[in-house]
């Protein structure tokens, strides 16, 4: 027999200790809603004793995605904004926090507003230069936080070498791994302590779902991260946990396709004169082309892009009909979102335009859509874009 652990990726999403119910042969991990368990006697407690702790369904989720980010242990969330801040409860007062600097705006209005009233510090910098990593650690620096690519303006950091340098200061090192999922990149095995997901993204991938992932390799952390879930208790549902094991079975093929699909749009809007900037990693212009090469199997299906100015982004919004215009990413369908009012609405004006988060700045989730449909749809909106510039006199 061979073990799953011996399986690629692909086959190891379908094909894994819970690819079906041992008593019923049910083809499906069953959904237990029991809140609360019998137990034996009182010297004696099952493994189950109430679903805030630990529950069947929950447990399956948690053990898959340890597994395929080949970490030891997995906690599932309500949010992924749930899982974010209860990796931050890891952290007491007194301590610091050096994080990326253009992090996802529910992130930042985290640090910002919750943990600085109870004292943890933390510095923004850009996680892309390690000499401006390495000049913002002080002495009391416990955590290294890591988007990469980073939301919205898709930078890409070197894993390996900020969690070398996190260790080398005693410090750990947190990875929003959301818009790659370990399909594409695998954060635990370059060096990262806990890696992070919103799986209302592509884990589950049908914009039907809101949970949060949290996966760590190292025992101790392991401990600490289960006391506190357990005792934070935002925990995932049984039935949202279902939804995210059936969008996993399909992780694979939707992620190859979203991602080729990205990768021409983002061909396509590098070259058109209405856009200013085009920021995705798979273009080999991007600055840190090569070391996403390194690192991940693919630059993902994320791309931001920069229109000449916030009127044209207005026609342009007005005028495309494929995209759900909409906060999130990673479903079926392609997302168009509008950052500034959206993902970073919690980032005060200022410190956007300071991380060069513009308001003609729009971010695209590419989805399954034949691509050259999305062309064309994007080809007429940006025509009607570009009469509207040709007539007040803009160009690129």
């Amino acid at each position: 027999m061979i073990e799953d652990g011996c399986y690629s990726f692909e086959t190891k999403l379908l094909h894994n200790k819970y690819k079906f119910d041992p008593s019923t042969g049910a083809v499906s991990v069953p959904i237990q809603h029991a809140s609360t368990y019998h137990q034996p006697g009182i010297d004696q407690f099952g493994k189950y004793d109430y679903s805030r702790s630990l529950n069947p369904t929950r447990e399956a989720l948690e053990e898959v995605i340890a597994s395929l980010e080949g970490g030891s242990r997995g906690f599932a969330f309500a949010s992924g904004m749930a899982a974010i801040s209860t990796a931050f409860l890891l952290l007491s007062s007194g301590d610091h926090v050096v994080i990326s600097e253009d992090v996802y705006g529910g992130t930042y209005r985290m640090v910002t507003e919750v943990l600085s009233r109870y004292g943890i510090e933390h510095s923004f910098v850009d996680m892309t230069d390690l000499e401006a990593v390495k000049d913002a650690i002080r002495p009391n620096t416990r955590v290294l936080y890591v988007e990469t690519p980073s939301n919205p303006l898709l930078k890409v950091t070197d894993i390996a070498a900020v969690s070398a340098l996190a260790k080398e200061h005693n410090a750990m090192t947190f990875v929003d791994n959301t818009f790659l999922t370990p399909y594409l990149q695998k954060p635990l095995l370059l060096g990262a302590d806990v890696v992070l997901h919103s799986a209302t993204k592509f884990l589950s991938g049908h914009s039907d779902v809101v949970a949060g992932l949290a996966v760590v390799k190292d025992e101790n952390i392991a401990q600490r991260l289960a006391f506190l879930q357990n005792a934070f208790g935002a925990v995932l549902g049984v039935q949202d946990a279902w939804l995210v094991l059936r969008g996993l079975k399909t992780l694979s093929v939707r992620l190859q396709q979203s991602t080729a699909n990205a990768a021409k749009l983002a061909e396509f809007l590098d070259e058109h004169p209405l856009v200013k900037k085009v920021h995705y990693p798979g273009l080999p212009a991007h600055p840190q082309h090569f070391i996403q090469k390194q690192q991940a199997c693919g630059p993902g299906a994320v791309l931001s892009f920069e229109l000449e100015n916030e009127q044209v982004l207005r026609t342009f919004i007005e005028s495309v009909t494929i995209p759900v215009f909409a906060v999130s990413l990673g479903a079926v369908e392609s997302i168009l979102s509008y950052p500034a009012k959206m993902s970073h609405a919690a980032m005060p004006t200022q410190e956007r335009q300071k991380r060069g988060i513009s308001d003609s700045l729009l971010r695209l989730s590419a989805g399954l859509e034949n691509a050259d449909d999305i062309i064309l749809d994007f080809t007429v909106a940006l025509q009607n874009s570009l009469i509207y510039a040709g007539q007040r006199g803009g160009s690129k």
